[in-house]
């Protein structure tokens, strides 16, 4: 492969530290002085350091335990889970083949293009890292030495090979999709493993023996029982293990939570043969992952626990929101509550922010599966209890959707919607059980004259696409538009809502970085000359350490650069005819903002903004002569004393 080189402003007198993880670099020294490493102290998730290393002691990055040798791996399903998980694996596995494999060749086809099919910050760079292998580098560092990274040829594939992909596998994860049954005993609350079943049979038709099989599908309990009749059944004399590893993954900072995960979970037989199963996925992880935050359990709790957490996590949201329709009456606020209530250690500050309630693929599902299993077990309190929470969602979507047909004089005939947000939430692309196709469908039905619909992660035609699967009639559907930008969107509307809390629609603006002054030099954490060099000096980076490294090279740049080492493989130009390249995208330009007092002169009177999501500052979009209604936050005392309520 071609060789780069890149050339840091850094001079010897600089006091910098560079934390090294699993290996280290090989260094052409300039003078005498050795170089040693010191552990990264900030673990903050920002722009420029999402990627970065959480604190791990020098003793532990340099332990390499003996696990057991994964050539080959293979995950089944390309999506969500799926597709970013084996990209994390492959870019910090090198010497393990991932592939990926998925019966839906337009999915394969965008994850082998510039067109990724999941919007997730940094998952590009390391698909592109894993997929394409990478050039041979030097980066010059003036006065302290020369860098030379070892280029990687390419350990990710995707493709629809599935038979093959299997057979070659040592570890097999099936990531497909698990959606609530549709029809029959236990329709609309129990998980349909009808496609899992499917994955299941082809790994016991196709895959090795003593391969190891793991699920990491969101399942019910007693799912790795069923997967291994599945297996027997097909093939009775063969040898395989089945491991839960649930995915504890937030869209929109997935591979953040992928690179820094609070804990891996790995559920296994409790037998000496799931012990080793176990042992040989905790050595896939701890490439980059600290043993300790690596837990192993039993099968049966690790299937629970991805269901209690995220049955949990929604619970919180339905709490602070059941709680904002009392502020609403009593005249307090709900993000000072939060505010109080977030600082109490035993609460903290996590999902406590109010708003027109939860969406996305997971929350309501898994309460649905939670509700239904309790209940087949004859816990009816416990069921009711979990239902409760959803009941609360619906609750908080549909008031919100009162207030809005309330403030407008009980009618929307004749008057425009426009509605800022699509996604579930912010920082990506998914649409599915979003709060804003809920909230359309109920709006739809009062007939207004136009719902004007943008996003600035969607493109028109995904989200026309997911308008078309509400069931509207044609009569309502024609009064759907779905715009580019947001000019044409709150354009002669009446009302604006938000429905999802990208930060291009709130108010005050959120402040870019600020630019660094010309010869201004940040106070990092990077390279201190030291006599302890025995462990430093090793043949090769991890990805690891070559994050920390571009961090270190570009730390006085103002401009942003994806590959400041030059290690990127040229990538391959999409077809004139790339249906991606042509499909139309939001109208925003990057780093752009809604302009709200620009929106105050497009509107028409009386300029409601409801806002959702707490984004905006009310008092002063007032100023700009709206009127704003918040989620949690009524009028004053004084003001309710005034109009006589």
């Amino acid at each position: 492969m071609p060789t780069s080189r890149a050339t840091s402003s850094i001079s010897s007198d600089d006091e910098l530290t560079f934390d090294l993880g699993l290996s280290g670099w090989v260094r052409e020294s300039t003078d005498s002085s050795p170089l040693t490493s010191y552990p990264q102290s900030s673990t903050s998730n920002t722009d420029d350091d999402f990627l970065a290393r959480p604190n791990i002691p020098s003793s532990v990055a340099n332990v390499e335990p003996n696990y057991p040798i994964v050539n080959n791996v293979c995950f089944l399903g390309a999506g969500f889970v799926g597709g970013p998980t084996a990209a994390l694996v492959a870019y910090h596995n090198p010497q393990i083949m991932v592939n990926v494999v998925d019966l839906n060749q337009d999915r394969i086809a965008t994850w082998n293009s510039a067109h990724l099919p999941i919007h997730e910050t940094g998952l590009p760079k390391i698909v592109r890292i894993a997929r394409d292998g990478t050039n041979y580098s030097i980066v010059d560092l003036p006065g302290l030495g020369t860098v030379k990274i070892l280029s990687r040829t390419p350990n990710l594939t995707f493709s629809t090979r599935v038979t093959e992909s299997i057979a070659e596998a040592d570890v097999v994860f099936i990531c497909v999709n698990t959606p609530t049954k549709l029809y029959g005993v236990g329709a609309g609350a129990t998980a349909d493993l009808s496609i899992l079943e499917s994955a299941a049979s082809t790994v016991a038709k196709n895959a090795k023996d003593g391969a190891i099989i793991v699920e990491k599908s969101t399942v019910p309990c007693g799912t790795a029982h069923m997967i291994r009749d599945i297996l027997e059944f097909h093939r009775p004399n063969a040898r395989f293990e089945i491991l839960n590893n649930p995915e504890f993954l937030a869209e929109g900072c997935a591979v953040y939570n992928l690179m820094h995960p609070d804990r891996i979970l790995i559920g296994s037989a409790t037998t000496p043969e799931g012990a080793k199963a176990a042992e040989t996925l905790k050595g896939i992880y701890a490439a980059w992952v600290p043993p300790s935050r690596i837990l192993t359990i039993n099968t049966w709790s690790s299937e629970l626990t991805k269901l209690v957490a995220n049955a949990m996590l929604a619970q919180r949201i339905s709490s602070i929101n059941a709680v904002s329709a009392l502020c609403e009456e009593l005249g307090a606020d709900v993000k000072e509550l939060s505010l109080g209530l977030g600082a109490d250690s035993r609460l903290g500050p996590r999902f406590l922010q109010a708003g027109v309630g939860f969406g996305g693929s997971c929350f309501e599902k898994d309460i649905l599966n939670l509700s239904y299993m309790a209940q087949s077990l004859h816990l009816s309190q416990v069921a009711d209890y979990w239902m409760g929470v959803l009941d609360i969602n619906k609750y908080q979507r549909q008031r919100f959707g009162k207030k809005i047909v309330r403030a407008l004089n009980g009618s929307l005939r004749g008057k425009k919607i426009a509605v800022l947000g699509f996604t579930f939430k912010e920082n990506t692309n998914d649409t599915r059980n979003s709060v804003a196709v809920h909230f359309i469908a109920e709006l739809a039905a009062e007939m207004p004259a136009e719902i004007s619909i943008f996003d600035p992660g969607c493109s028109v035609a995904d989200i026309e696409d997911e308008v078309r699967q509400i069931g509207l009639s044609d009569f309502q559907m024609q009064r759907i538009k779905v715009r580019e930008h947001w000019k044409e969107t709150v354009d002669s509307a009446n009302v604006v809502c938000i429905l999802t809390q990208w930060n291009h629609f709130r108010y005050p603006p959120v402040p870019t970085p600020k630019s660094k002054a010309k010869g201004q030099t940040q106070s990092a954490e990077g390279l201190r000359v030291s006599d302890d060099v025995d462990w430093f000096f090793k043949n090769k980076l991890s990805e690891m350490d070559i994050l920390h490294l571009e961090k270190l090279v570009t730390r006085d740049r103002d401009e942003a650069n994806e590959d400041p080492l030059n290690r990127f493989v040229a990538e391959t130009k999409c077809p004139s005819d790339c249906a991606h390249c042509q499909a139309k995208q939001s109208g925003m330009k990057e780093g752009e903002t809604v302009d709200w007092r620009e929106v105050s002169t497009l509107m028409r009177e009386p300029k409601w903004v409801f806002d959702g999501r707490n984004i905006v500052d009310g008092p002063q979009l007032e100023k700009l002569g709206f009127r704003v209604r918040a989620i949690g936050k009524g009028p004053d005392l004084r003001e309710r004393r005034l109009s006589g309520r």
